[in-house]
């Protein structure tokens, strides 16, 4: 299909690829909308089902899992097709979801999401697949601009819809709605890629065993870290087992000399790990507070999220156009500076009551920041890549997110749930947020130049 001639002026959009490329876009921005919308309503969830005690794990076990689904089915692709491995990740998003909307308590709304992790991953992983086989090169670019939009305009709307749909039908819409428009929109692209040649030519032959069980070490150690607060007096002992099984089996999954910030690309997979969960982390706690201290229904607790997600916007589009007159180290520190500055001034606000305006205004600088970092570490991690390590540094990029954000979330979880009944929890999240976006300023000022060494990254 790829061989085809191109018409340059339709792009994506020309017969042969639009309905691909319109299911594809709407997978994206599907789960892009569920995901931010569930960081709006997961407050009145929480509340709903008796479940503060599991508000942690309901995201980062999400996260978790998807660190699973992005290593089985990575390697799924690269040893045949993607269609089995792309049907079988929304399969699981779907029935994640379904089991979600419909739990009965917060216990099983977590086993949801957990499901749910593990189709997010992989059907992110299948649908970049999808896009190296089915489309030229010539217009790869102009898929993923479209992927990207698929993740702004949840982000300006997503929360705010999410807590409509909450206060004005019922939470569980938010879960069941997203899971029935999924599978209208996988139906647009199974159709069209029946029948294609979307094997690879030259499959991978590497063990694939030893990297899967070290994504599921991952995964079981982000989890009971989220659930170390249930285990009383043996909680520390399962944080530090936790914590160490974490850092030893995410090494054969990410560069060499990551966890050491060696200079180059380990420090620039380090580097979105620690800001993942600096935002991620803190990100969840902002429509909580404003729920929980000042009384705003979920509607207007969505807009903390949308005025972050328009400087994010902003900010991106500043990097697009005057990133490499910035260079690196500026933007590493004024994007750690805006994260530091957003995440102590949500602490304060939560310290001091102070007024809600103040909380919303200040969460904005956070998105200021992750627009200058975030894309120019993906830009980063592709300088540095080969064409033989392209897919590994690209799923090392979103490993190293996905696994600094549940590490975060859980840790801010076991603090919040110890300091439940005091007004010191939403002040020591938003510290330890701080913490880790001041960490970032050391791999940030390491990452180098892509031109001095394509060797480096492996």
């Amino acid at each position: 299909m790829s061989s085809a001639p191109v018409d340059s002026s339709a792009g994506v959009w020309q017969a042969r690829y639009v309905w691909v490329t319109v299911g594809a876009v709407a997978l994206i921005f599907l789960a892009a909308m569920q995901s931010l919308a569930v960081t709006t309503v997961m407050p009145i969830v929480s509340a709903d089902l008796d479940g503060d005690s599991l508000y942690a794990v309901a995201f980062a076990g999400t996260l978790a899992t998807s660190v699973i689904g992005m290593v089985a089915v990575g390697a799924w692709c690269d040893r045949g097709g993607v269609l089995a491995p792309l049907t079988t990740a929304v399969v699981l998003f779907v029935i994640g979801l379904v089991i979600a909307g419909l739990a009965p308590s917060m216990e099983w709304l977590v086993a949801g999401r957990l499901v749910q992790g593990l189709g997010t991953g992989g059907q992110t992983v299948a649908l970049y697949v999808v896009v190296a086989r089915v489309y030229p090169t010539e217009l790869h670019g102009r898929v993923f601009a479209a992927f990207s939009a698929a993740w702004v305009v949840p982000s300006l709307i997503g929360p705010f819809l999410a807590g409509a749909v909450t206060e004005f039908l019922h939470w569980r819409w938010v879960f069941l709605g997203v899971a029935a428009l999924t599978v209208a929109a996988f139906i647009l692209v199974v159709l069209r890629l029946h029948g294609l040649p979307l094997h690879t030519d030259d499959p991978a032959s590497g063990r694939v065993v030893p990297r899967l069980a070290c994504a599921v070490a991952v995964a079981a150690g982000a989890l009971a870290l989220s659930l170390a607060g249930e285990l009383g007096s043996y909680a520390w002992v399962v944080v530090a087992a936790s914590v160490a099984v974490i850092a030893v089996a995410s090494r054969p999954l990410l560069p060499r000399g990551t966890l050491r910030a060696m200079r180059g690309l380990p420090s620039v997979v380090l580097m979105r790990g620690l800001i993942a969960g600096s935002l991620f982390g803190a990100e969840i706690y902002v429509p909580y507070l404003l729920i929980d201290h000042y009384g705003f229904s979920p509607t207007w607790a969505g807009l903390g999220l949308t005025t972050a997600a328009i400087a994010w916007a902003a900010a991106a589009d500043v990097q697009g156009r005057y990133g490499d007159r910035m260079g690196n180290a500026r933007i590493t520190v004024i994007g750690t500076i805006l994260l530091v500055s957003a995440t102590a001034i949500a602490g304060v606000t939560a310290a001091l009551g102070l007024h809600p305006a103040v909380l919303i205004a200040g969460w904005s600088l956070a998105g200021a920041g992750m627009g200058l970092m975030y894309p120019r570490l993906t830009v980063l991690t592709l300088a540095y890549s080969t064409p033989q390590n392209q897919g590994f540094n690209s799923s090392a990029l979103s490993i190293s997110d996905s696994v600094g954000a549940a590490t975060a979330i859980a840790a801010m979880g076991l603090v919040f749930t110890a300091l439940a009944g005091t007004d010191a929890g939403f002040p020591a999240v938003f510290a330890i947020a701080a913490g880790l976006a001041a960490l970032a300023v050391v791999p940030g000022l390491r990452m180098g130049h892509a031109h001095e060494s394509t060797a480096r990254p492996s």
